[in-house]
């Protein structure tokens, strides 16, 4: 992993997102940040988060947002892998715990169970808005505004999305679904991932309403950890409409308790376990009977 590490750093520095695939890396706005790793930042920012625990995430950066901030991922790759699941923190910048919880995860996904097989290509996306994140104070919108989870092109976007803005929100500014579908950097690049790197699970960490969602095929996981489950609907461009509704890929939503403040980190941990036990059971080839390309 070191290899890769450096490799990574080296070709995105020369404006190439290897090994996540999609566009270059390109400023939509002068670059605020540098090529370093942010765990200086997300230390500051986020609750729970050590400095030992973001350094050991390894993460690469593989976009930007709309302030030029770099976004950063990780991948975690077994052997031969038999699914591929992309987990998504702070796509809302004020649910700092959600990005929290996902750079625990990176830990224990990089340390899984003897007695579960390793058959998962994780890749880790844990500030999708950082824009929001770094904002004093966080914001829920990107730095254009913009609600990124009513964003998507689920159909009828234009008609839909403007609809439930002004009639179920009062044009409330914090859910406001932006110009166009796809408007902002943020949910492009998530949208690209969704093609290239083609998951067949997407697990998207919010909170503060302490349930767990769930669109898409597949039989839902009744819990994890403390969470049970509330399927709460669709909005017109979230991602569980886009993704779980018109795109045919499972989308678990995990709302934590909590937006200023994680799980206990026994908690964290058995909510992974539960997450990792549903993922085999009801994703895997062998749960299937299909093949992974």
């Amino acid at each position: 992993m070191d290899f890769l590490k450096i490799f990574g750093g080296a070709m995105t520095a020369l404006g190439l997102l290897w090994p996540f695939g999609g566009a270059a890396l390109a400023p939509n706005k002068p670059a605020v940040l540098s090529l370093a790793p942010p765990c200086a930042e997300l230390v500051a920012a986020l609750p729970n988060v050590r400095r030992d625990l973001c350094e050991s995430a390894q993460l690469l950066p593989v976009a930007r947002s709309v302030r030029g901030r770099l976004i950063y991922a990780r991948d975690i790759v077994p052997t031969q892998p038999g699914l591929r699941v992309l987990v998504i923190g702070a796509i809302h910048g004020d649910e700092l715990s959600s990005a929290a919880v996902a750079l625990h995860w990176i830990r224990l996904a990089s340390q899984p169970p003897a007695d579960m097989p390793q058959s998962i290509h994780w890749r880790f996306v844990p500030v999708l808005n950082p824009d929001g994140v770094l904002a004093r104070p966080p914001t829920r919108v990107n730095a254009n505004g913009v609600d990124l989870n009513r964003n998507f092109p689920t159909p009828n976007w234009q008609r839909d999305s403007r609809i439930y803005w002004e009639k179920r929100t009062a044009r409330d500014p914090r859910r406001w679904p932006g110009p166009q579908p796809l408007s902002e950097p943020e949910s492009r690049f998530l949208h690209d991932q969704m093609g290239s790197f083609n998951p067949q699970l997407i697990v998207s960490i919010h909170a503060p309403y302490g349930v767990l969602d769930f669109d898409g095929p597949s039989v839902p996981p009744s819990r994890l950890g403390r969470l049970y489950l509330d399927q709460v609907g669709i909005f017109p461009g979230s991602l569980g409409n886009y993704g779980g509704v018109h795109k045919g890929v499972p989308v678990v939503t995990v709302e934590l308790p909590n937006s200023l403040r994680t799980p206990l980190d026994a908690e964290m941990r058995q909510m992974w376990l539960d997450l990792l036990r549903w993922t085999v059971a009801r994703l895997s080839p062998s749960a299937t009977g299909n093949r992974t390309p």
